[in-house]
């Protein structure tokens, strides 16, 4: 999500440009700017009156407009319910840490389905979970960018402890959905930039050579870090893969068919004549076949069934197991509903004919206002093609706002807000409320009283105001309340 102007925060660079939709309209723009030029020099110096009736371009124009402005509505409306469900998964996970890190007890013994357990053991546990929940929505960002897979540096290392067969076998045919490998993975181009690491299939262990200093750096896969200190995949486990490691964020490179667009079609012309001139160099690559799988989906399976765990083994409350059950049903809500917004784009029926209806408009505009605006014809097209064509491309482009646009989302910064606020949660050591509660430092009654508790506990049931004006024990402090409340609201008001 764009919080500031793109175009002027940080460096300025080209690739900020696209930010606008300028560069996507531009060509068309100079088409019609171009028919306006031609029919005003033509009609302005006499060569002939190309003139026609204004009544088509009236009601057209109030149709055009109304049909634009539902377009435009429609995808910014699918923008805001993005945005709505990334609200939904940091409040669900958020709930589901505090319920977990601080409801689920430390110190077990062996009774039904727990066995004796010590507290560092049952704070590792913890931990690990609320790691699943920080990749959740990680998989929920990949998820929608079509990323398949698990083998990206900032969500590998927080799920790479997972089993990853149904047997003690660790037969390949016996792999979990969640560890079968894209296709990609398997290219002999993505096997040739790094060597894989050695893995014992027994275990599903990755074997890694002590000797040699343990870094993801050596499993990653495509560009380098930036240079400035912003490296949020260095907060992460220090895990080697069997596989390397795809970019956290791989949006894709900044070509001259983005500010040239027209260039595209030459593209396609040139490919189109190489393949008929080459028809035998023709590659087809072949693939193994996989599975895809679901990996919010697969991840959420794991976080159920440890909800489950604390459940058949009376670790937590009847009340905390109904909020843990609500938190995991609201995550796969979302989940279901940012897979609808994705996957529903507008139907390019639509699509198609709107902008062709649009496109004959801007045609036949200039023809229809030459005759009253002369030479301005050709300035005012311009500005109309600009303003409706701009407006369509907008719609167009916020359509799907989880992609890697300036103008999209900008789910890296929604997850690593999760991540902060877990950690931020797990920083809470759980202490008893009498540790902090009766501190010097703790004015309770303030500010009628600003007599810390310890002061107050020490007067035990002899508790008078400050005033002495009334009996000592309860009718004091109920009197003290009162006057704060007094005090508060004399001081918190402004004179006016």
């Amino acid at each position: 999500m764009v919080a500031s102007n793109p175009l002027f925060s940080g460096r300025w660079t080209l690739k900020k440009f696209n930010a606008t939709v300028i560069n996507d309209i531009w060509p068309e723009v100079l088409f019609f700017s171009a028919v306006a030029t031609a029919v005003a020099v033509v009609t302005n110096l006499g060569y002939h009156n190309l003139a026609i009736g204004s009544t088509l371009l009236t009601v057209l124009g109030t149709v055009l407009g109304l049909v634009i402005s539902f377009r435009t509505s429609s995808a910014y409306e699918r923008y805001q319910d993005g945005r709505k469900m990334w609200t939904n998964i940091s409040t669900a996970t958020r709930n589901l840490g505090q319920l977990i890190w601080i409801h689920v007890p430390l110190g077990r013994e062996d009774k039904g389905l727990q066995r004796k357990q010590t507290n560092l053991e049952s704070i590792i546990e913890k931990k690990s979970i609320l790691n699943l929940l920080q990749a959740f929505p990680v998989a929920v960002k990949h998820f929608l960018r079509a990323e398949q897979g698990v083998y990206y540096e900032d969500l590998y290392p927080l799920i790479s402890f997972l089993p990853r067969y149904a047997n003690d076998q660790a037969h390949e045919s016996d792999r979990l959905p969640l560890w079968h490998t894209h296709p990609e993975d398997d290219d002999e181009e993505v096997r040739e930039k790094e060597p894989r690491q050695p893995v014992n299939h027994e275990r599903g262990e990755t074997l890694v050579d002590n000797s040699k200093p343990s870094s993801r750096s050596s499993s990653r896969l495509g560009p380098k870090k930036r240079k400035d200190n912003f490296d949020p995949e260095a907060a992460l486990p220090d895990v080697e893969s069997e596989h390397p490691l795809r970019p956290a964020r791989d949006p894709p490179k900044t070509t001259v068919y983005d500010f040239i667009p027209l260039l595209r079609f030459f593209r396609w012309v040139v490919r189109v004549l190489l393949k008929k001139a080459r028809p035998g160099e023709a590659r087809h690559r072949k693939y193994k076949a996989h599975v895809e799988s679901n990996i919010p989906l697969e991840i959420s399976l794991f976080l159920a069934n440890y909800t489950a765990f604390l459940m058949r083994s009376g670790l937590v409350q009847p009340a905390v197991a109904t909020a843990l059950q609500g938190n995991l049903g609201v995550l796969q809500d979302t989940l279901s509903n940012l897979e609808r917004i994705c996957n529903t784009p507008l139907p390019f029926a639509y699509q198609a004919h709107l902008r062709m209806s649009l496109w004959l408009y801007l045609l036949f505009l200039p023809f229809q206002v030459v005759s009253t605006m002369k030479w301005i014809t050709i300035p005012g097209t311009a500005f109309a093609s600009f303003l409706l064509l701009g407006f369509l491309e907008i719609g167009q482009e916020i359509e799907n706002p989880f992609n890697y646009d300036l103008n999209d989302l900008d789910l890296d910064y929604f997850c690593l807000d999760i991540q902060r606020q877990l950690h931020e949660i797990t920083a809470h050591t759980n202490p008893d409320p009498s540790e902090f509660i009766f501190s010097p430092m703790n004015q309770p009654f303030a500010p009628a009283d600003k007599r810390s508790a310890a002061q107050l506990v020490a007067l035990g049931e002899n508790y008078v105001t400050p005033e002495n004006d009334a009996p000592a024990g309860t009718n004091s402090i109920r009197r003290t309340l009162v006057r704060s409340w007094r005090d508060v609201d004399k001081f918190t008001r402004k004179a006016y």
